[in-house]
């Protein structure tokens, strides 16, 4: 899977596209109808595609909440009942879903958090689940990577395409690409290929309520 005499680098990695949850400070298990139902209409108002509503918002009343919330915390205190819950829960199709949710959260006074992949030590926010696209480019030795995407989703797509090929990231095929790179990446092949950062060509990022690459 990985290559002595080269590496993919990263093309363009998308950033905070995938998850987004409210969170709030009291230990009430059921959440304001009326404020997901807000928050939906804002963030449809604000964004390129409509938001279907029943894929995409999660809250204590919808039955799967529970599937959804505890489907990756590594920290398994989070699942505890004594610990405070997400309102709700948020997983955009689109980019500009993202953009929105930032926009409207502040509109709307809301307190969110992001999760690209599959784990979260702190278990306050959720993978991006729904924007995880990976798309590997021989050619130019580089390849686009949604940030919800996992380092081991990266490591597949690479090798079908090529076996002299590999990316330097980690060893735990579960930690989620977005949060990895961000903080810097530190793999095994650090010494010799540096760090996946060091890799990182162009990202797509939303700041300020604008999408810039």
């Amino acid at each position: 899977m990985f290559s002595k005499s080269s590496s993919v680098a990263v093309h363009q990695l998308l950033l905070y596209s995938l998850l987004f949850l409210q969170t709030y400070y009291s230990l009430a298990t059921s959440a304001n109808s009326s404020t997901a139902k807000n928050f939906i209409e804002c963030v449809s108002i604000n964004s390129e595609l409509s938001v279907p509503v029943v894929t995409t918002i999660f809250t204590p009343n919808t039955s799967s909440f529970t599937s959804v919330l505890g489907s990756t915390p590594t920290n398994l205190k989070f699942l505890e009942p004594s610990v405070p819950k997400p309102q709700f829960i948020f997983t955009p199709l689109h980019d500009s879903h993202v953009q929105a949710a930032v926009i409207c959260s502040k509109q709307l006074g809301f307190h969110f958090r992001v999760r690209s992949g599959g784990h979260d030590y702190e278990g306050v926010s959720l993978h991006l689940i729904n924007l995880r696209l990976v798309h590997v480019d021989i050619e130019h030795n580089s390849a686009w990577v949604q940030a919800g995407a996992t380092i081991g989703e990266l490591y597949y797509k690479i090798s079908q395409k090529s076996k002299v090929h590999g990316f330097p990231a980690g060893i735990c095929p579960t930690v989620g690409i977005g949060g990895h790179i961000t903080g810097g990446g530190y793999g095994a092949m650090l010494r010799k290929y540096g760090l996946p950062a060091d890799k990182l060509e162009s990202l797509m990022l939303t700041v300020e309520f604008s999408m810039e690459k």
